[in-house]
């Protein structure tokens, strides 16, 4: 396949995958939605009608089997992540996964095998590494703007689920891949892995602070076993402590911010748009004792195409990123290796909080 054809992509997840994933492909190079698949067909037929979609399917099967599929955009609800995505992988499809990679690490290692074995490209969705000011931040940490780091804080305060009348889904159940560890920690996870290096040991408390919701069905109140909220401090491996607060019910919450201080400077990236994710976000810095000031964004770094729905910018290059890759027979940075870090860290800050007590984190060579 050359880098001027159509790369075709079934788009497995409707919910997410038509409000982000599909205009995300749209806005890339190469990248064609060719087929769609939902559980029941005549919703599938309906998205393919709506979005011109050549091919509609109920059975992930017969979307595996068109040869106009190339790759696979996968962005069902996590507790359906390991058994699609490994068919999906045994039909030799280049793999585009969201997070979090799956409910457990020994799912996320299997399928990180086997897309080795199958010889095939596969990413995590971990959009923030493609944010402008993100990205900024990175280029000023690998320039030791801030020296040897000290200390690391992290806020991400939203009030997505603070109504507490806000309907029961897969969102409030432990077993389905929902909470807060997986929605926000994931990207966390990875992040911090990415702009501080690995994890050393952890420590964490999660808790549901909404532990009812009503059944959209009969309207009873219906058990939240899934936490809404995460406190982690994290031992890095290149000694600064990172202290992390996630909490997905909180009434005109902080934001996102991540401040970073060393021992020459501090950085500080932050957002307090609560309503979009990503748009937003600034970037502040100083050295020693100046004043803060708000550092710019280099112009190699700004998209070229936004929209008013955030996610799809950085989201597109993340696709774009995975379609150069497919094409070339390259691995992918983010991909399942990064997606087995972030299952580890959650596996482990569960146990930390299970056991109250500080757990290891062994480094991620010695897993796989």
């Amino acid at each position: 396949m050359s880098a001027s054809d159509t790369f075709g992509i079934a788009l497995v997840g409707t919910g997410f995958g038509q409000k982000v994933h599909l205009p995300a492909i749209g806005d890339t190079r190469q990248g064609s939605v060719v087929a769609v698949y939902h559980r029941h067909r005549a919703q599938a037929e309906a998205i393919a009608a709506q979005h011109q979609i050549p091919h509609a399917s109920d059975r992930l099967e017969e979307i595996l089997a068109l040869p106009a599929v190339q790759g696979v955009s996968l962005s069902t609800p996590p507790f359906l992540h390991y058994e699609m995505a490994r068919k999906v992988l045994n039909a030799k499809k280049h793999l585009f996964l969201e997070k979090p990679m799956t409910l457990e690490l020994n799912e996320a290692k299997a399928l990180y095998t086997l897309a080795q074995h199958q010889q095939v490209t596969a990413a995590l969705n971990f959009e923030f590494r493609f944010v402008p000011a993100w990205m900024q931040l990175k280029a000023y940490l690998d320039q030791g703007y801030v020296g040897h780091l000290r200390l690391i804080h992290i806020n991400w305060l939203v009030p997505g689920r603070a109504d507490a009348q806000r309907p029961w889904s897969w969102h409030a159940c432990a077993a389905m891949g929902g909470g807060s560890l997986g929605a926000l920690g994931s990207h966390s996870f990875d992040y911090i892995h990415w702009l501080f290096g690995p994890v050393k040991s952890l420590s964490a408390r999660l808790s549901t602070t909404v532990p009812q919701r009503p059944d959209p069905q009969t309207g009873s109140l219906k058990t939240v076993d899934a936490e809404d909220t995460c406190t982690l401090i994290l031992s890095l491996e290149d000694g600064p402590v990172c202290q992390v607060n996630i909490s997905a019910t909180t009434y005109a919450g902080r934001g996102h911010w991540v401040e970073i201080y060393g021992d020459r400077g501090t950085l500080r990236l932050g957002s307090d748009n609560l309503q979009d994710y990503v748009h937003g976000f600034q970037l502040w810095g100083c050295q020693q004792d100046a004043p803060l000031q708000v550092l710019p964004v280099d112009s190699r770094f700004e998209f070229a195409t936004t929209h008013t729905d955030g996610r799809i910018a950085p989201v597109s290059r993340v696709f774009q990123a995975w379609i150069d890759a497919a094409i070339q027979g390259q691995p992918l940075i983010p991909g399942l290796r990064e997606g087995v870090y972030s299952q580890m860290l959650m596996d482990r800050a569960r146990q930390a909080d299970a056991t109250s007590s500080w757990v290891e984190v062994p480094a991620l060579a010695a897993i796989l």
